[in-house]
């Protein structure tokens, strides 16, 4: 019997989605660059993000221009295909990525700091 009680938990975890749920403080951000091979700049625009975590100051040397609060994606596999370029979302620091897709490793500038993060509305 108990093993058959593992058996639907496991099956209703499959159906239903057992995810863990992130709680934390929600930023808000702007899709700078969208690099080829998912070489994605962001900038922090609110919330109040620790600016050790971000560069203060970015220029991409590609096109010169110069962002403010950048970060790079550290967890491309989990960002939304949907945003482009200028898009602003709201996203909370994650601290557990997935990387369950494949990815190139052609080579695009984004900034020194990067963060895993997870939209959490676009």
């Amino acid at each position: 019997m108990p093993a058959a009680i593992l058996l639907l938990a496991f099956w209703l975890c499959n159906v239903i989605g057992c995810r863990k749920t992130e709680t934390g403080p929600v930023y808000q951000g702007r899709l700078e660059v969208t690099g080829i091979c998912s070489n994605y700049t962001m900038s922090v625009t609110g919330g109040g993000l620790d600016s050790n975590q971000v560069e203060t100051r970015w220029t991409d040397p590609t096109t010169n221009l110069t962002y403010t609060n950048a970060f790079r994606l550290n967890n491309p596999c989990d960002f939304p295909t949907t945003l482009k370029a200028g898009d602003s979302f709201f996203f909370q620091i994650e601290s557990a990525p997935s990387q369950n897709c494949a990815q190139c490793l052609a080579f695009y500038p984004t900034p020194a700091k990067g963060l895993s993060i997870r939209v959490v509305q676009p």
